[in-house]
């Protein structure tokens, strides 16, 4: 029951999806499911945070690559932040799926997958809205 998310950083909505398995096909699919659920301002880019999973690399490969026009739409609507390798403290979608295991099912015994599954989908439906805990996620206090 893998998951791909996003984190709105302006408003700390969580836009999850549920997927069989990661693929970069999947992956492409879920930035333009993004996309369409997110529309952005005509010549606005999202920033899209990515580590260095393998679906991620071949994934960006093909959409940066400006000779498959198929993927153009994608291009038209995101710039992608790539991460050094193993910097999942800089990346907010890691902080997030650490909170759920947190608060939600670290040390819980689930008689079945389908109460798992359950029990995280009502997590992440609690952060579809604005929120205040995963926008803090998204930002950065300067000091002065």
């Amino acid at each position: 029951m893998p998951y791909s998310g996003f984190i709105r950083p302006d408003t700390g909505v969580l836009f999850v999806i549920s997927l069989d398995w990661f693929t970069y096909e999947t992956t492409i699919s879920g930035f333009r499911k993004y996309i369409e659920a997110n529309p952005i301002e005509e010549g606005k880019k999202y920033a899209m945070i990515v580590d260095n999973a393998p679906w991620h690399k071949k994934a960006i490969r093909l959409i940066e690559d400006d000779k498959n026009l198929e993927y153009a739409d994608i291009r038209e609507k995101i710039v992608f932040v790539k991460l050094p390798p193993y910097s999942p403290d800089l990346n907010p979608i890691e902080q997030v799926w650490r909170i759920t295991r947190k608060e939600n099912t670290h040390n819980v015994f689930f008689k079945s997958k389908e109460d798992l599954k359950n029990t995280v989908d009502t997590a992440f439906d609690q952060w579809a809205i604005p929120n205040c805990q995963l926008r803090s996620l998204c930002s950065f206090k300067r000091k002065i």
